[in-house]
């Protein structure tokens, strides 16, 4: 792979298609999907017109980038979002988070039991249906939100404080099923309860560190003299918490996401703090967050729309109604208007890279595999499910935006 020729294509093409989308009155997010997917089309159509974008999602040099862009995009959500905003709507934020993930749970568990074949594997493949259900991504709905200048609203706040609680619950989801997955068995009540221990001991490090260390080090800061010292600060902070987070068996969004949360303007002065922001900012989305969200639909495998068109239309279905009723009704219960209700249920629903993360996990413990002939649901499962991430990350967007358009009371 010729790193910078792929570099140019991917960072031309979803520039421009987002600037299109922009123009047609959409996020920029849409252009940068539809980008991904058209590349994805003409390579699988036309290898030999970009041959270096051949197989390039199982590159591990371009996998890191990608987990770069999502790792810069979570540290600056929670720059720009603050903690005691977060603590504010954490309540009504971890209602919405189980009602987001109940109700998909179960649609999905429901309908892997409706039509998967009975076989060994049925129960590891309802499950799998269940978790990707029930999972949001949080940097695609970091960035829609963004887009839509809706990060720092009520509703934005809500939204990404309960897609961070759905983050961890989807982690006791995952080792579930990877228990089952690899052992047969889900994992057991110790298992689990050493699961929880690992995330109370990852934030009870980062809260100490957050509040007592990281405004000493912001102080040092204006004794010391090396240029751009503070943005290098920010950054070592950010890796350290992810680095600890993923040690913990946490995802290291997770930990970018708090380390950026704790970097505020009481942390170094304010000229300091508006500067690192605007370099987070230009770094995230001048350069990887457009590189990420290509690589989500260079990922878009149609195979299931032939294959299995039903099961594959009934999954994008469920993965909206899912959300949009269970979070969005949590959200009515706990008390936002019905408007915005609707707009947390839609902006909980994009799946994006996560989900391949979790089909990729299937697809290795040999989840796929036809169990007998004429199985066409299991054989195309792996696709449909990269079909539903693709599709709800990119119509998200676009229904957000109508909602909000249409005088969500957010502000």
């Amino acid at each position: 792979m010729d790193l910078f020729y792929v570099l140019l294509i991917l960072l031309v093409a979803t520039r421009a298609f987002g600037e299109i989308a922009e123009h047609v009155g959409q996020p920029a997010l849409v252009g940068e999907l539809i980008a991904g997917i058209t590349l994805g089309a003409i390579v699988a159509e036309y290898p030999g017109v970009f041959p270096d974008l051949v197989g390039l999602a199982g590159n591990e040099v371009f996998v890191s980038l990608t987990d770069l862009g999502m790792f810069l995009l979570m540290l600056f959500a929670g720059i720009e979002m603050q903690p005691h905003k977060i603590l504010q709507y954490s309540g009504g934020a971890l209602v919405v988070a189980l009602g987001g993930m109940a109700l998909p749970l179960a649609l999905g568990l429901g309908l892997g039991w409706a039509f998967l074949p009975e076989s060994d594997a049925k129960l590891a493949q309802c499950l799998f249906i269940g978790t990707a259900l029930a999972i949001t991504a949080v940097p695609a709905t970091v960035r829609i939100l963004m887009d839509l200048g809706q990060l720092t609203t009520r509703v934005g706040q809500t939204i990404i404080s309960a897609a961070v609680f759905d983050d961890v619950m989807s982690l006791i989801l995952l080792a579930w099923l990877t228990g089952l997955l690899t052992f047969g068995a889900p994992l057991g009540f110790a298992d689990v309860a050493l699961l929880f221990g690992k995330i109370a001991l990852f934030f009870a490090v980062t809260t100490f560190v957050g509040v007592y260390v990281f405004p000493r080090g912001g102080r040092l800061m204006h004794y010391l003299k090396a240029r751009e010292l503070e943005i290098s600060a920010v950054l070592a902070g950010a890796f350290a918490f992810a680095v600890l987070a993923e040690w913990l068996a946490l995802h290291f969004i997770v930990g970018a996401f708090v380390a950026g949360l704790y970097f505020g303007r009481r942390t170094i002065d304010a000229e300091s703090y508006e500067r690192v922001k605007n370099t987070v900012s230009a770094m995230t989305f001048g350069f990887l967050a457009p590189i990420f969200f290509a690589s989500i639909g260079l990922n878009l495998d149609l195979g299931a729309l032939s294959g299995a068109p039903l099961f594959a239309g009934l999954l994008i279905a469920c993965a909206f109604f899912g959300k949009i009723a269970g979070a969005g009704g949590a959200a009515r219960a706990a008390g936002f208007s019905a408007r915005d209700a609707t707009a947390i249920g839609v902006g909980m629903s994009p799946r994006g890279a996560v989900e391949l993360v979790i089909a990729g996990i299937a697809l290795n413990a040999g989840l796929f595999e036809v169990v007998g002939p004429g199985n066409r649901i299991v054989a195309n499962l792996f696709s449909a499910v990269v079909v539903m991430a693709v599709v709800t990350t990119v119509l998200s967007p676009i229904i957000l935006k109508r909602v909000f358009s249409n005088g969500s009371d957010s502000a």
